[in-house]
């Protein structure tokens, strides 16, 4: 028996009412797929006159969240020449020089710019860019990764290798990230201008060491800050060699709203 337009516009609410709240949480969850999904990083500062079109770049490749997980992280050495860039910190130095250790550079600048863990010299050129990033989604997936937000204003992080290899060297990291963001920056090389910048990393957590010794899953959840409700901002995670710095999956959920 089909029912009348007017009683399923009224029950249908009734209906959601009477859902389990998990049911409709789970709607905000994400989880890789079966083929290799990039990271791409920029590493970045408002104090750096050559940054802004890099910024600018990152937000119009960013695409689907299932073919690239974007970040960017404000770095602090260029605060001393007069602008102190408010998204730097300490650790995201810290972490690029991390990763210039693992591609053998001696230095570490600005505007740079990270693809999977490796030295990306391809430079703003989208279709170079986008032969490099389908290069990577045809490869299979070597790690399964999931996110999730609860009702209890968490995120629940799992990650599982594909391959025995890859168990020993393996770490988990976790990003939340904001887009959107705006300054208007009155000292510097940037004087006078407004930035704007998207995928801005806000809270970074690991590593966090996968077991060598367990094919099952690794998890955790951590607590997100409230001030992140209602905001045009995500969640991204990514299992990363230790080794070698391989990025070997990467996987990103806006929040929901």
């Amino acid at each position: 028996m089909r029912l009348p337009a007017a009683f399923t516009t009224l029950i249908w609410p009734l209906v959601m009412l009477a859902m389990p709240a998990a049911a409709i949480a789970a709607e905000c969850s994400a989880h890789s797929g079966a083929q290799s999904v990039p990271l791409l990083e920029l590493y970045t500062s408002e104090g750096c006159s050559s940054c802004p079109p890099a910024d600018k770049w990152l937000t119009s490749i960013a695409g689907s969240s299932d073919k690239v997980v974007p970040l960017a992280f404000h770095v602090d050495y260029w605060d001393y020449i007069g602008w102190k860039d408010r998204f730097a910190k300490p650790m995201f130095t810290a972490r690029q020089h991390e990763v210039a250790t693992h591609n053998r550079a001696g230095f570490v600048y600005t505007p740079k710019l990270v693809f999977n863990g490796n030295d990306y010299r391809g430079g703003t050129s989208n279709s170079h860019f986008a032969e490099q990033l389908a290069n990577i989604n045809r490869q299979p997936a070597r790690a399964n990764l999931g996110l999730s937000l609860t009702d209890n204003n968490e995120v629940r992080i799992s990650a599982q290798t594909l391959l025995a290899k890859d168990r020993d060297y393996a770490d988990v990291f976790v990003a939340v990230y904001e887009n959107k963001l705006k300054s208007t920056v009155n000292a510097g090389e940037n004087s006078g201008n407004q930035l704007n910048h998207d995928y801005v990393v806000r809270e970074w957590y690991g590593p966090f060491a996968m077991s060598s010794k367990s094919e099952a899953a690794w998890e955790r959840t951590l607590p997100l800050k409230s001030e992140w409700k209602g905001r045009d901002a995500g969640v991204a995670t990514f299992v990363q060699n230790r080794k070698n710095g391989e990025v070997l999956q990467a996987l990103r959920l806006p929040f929901c709203s």
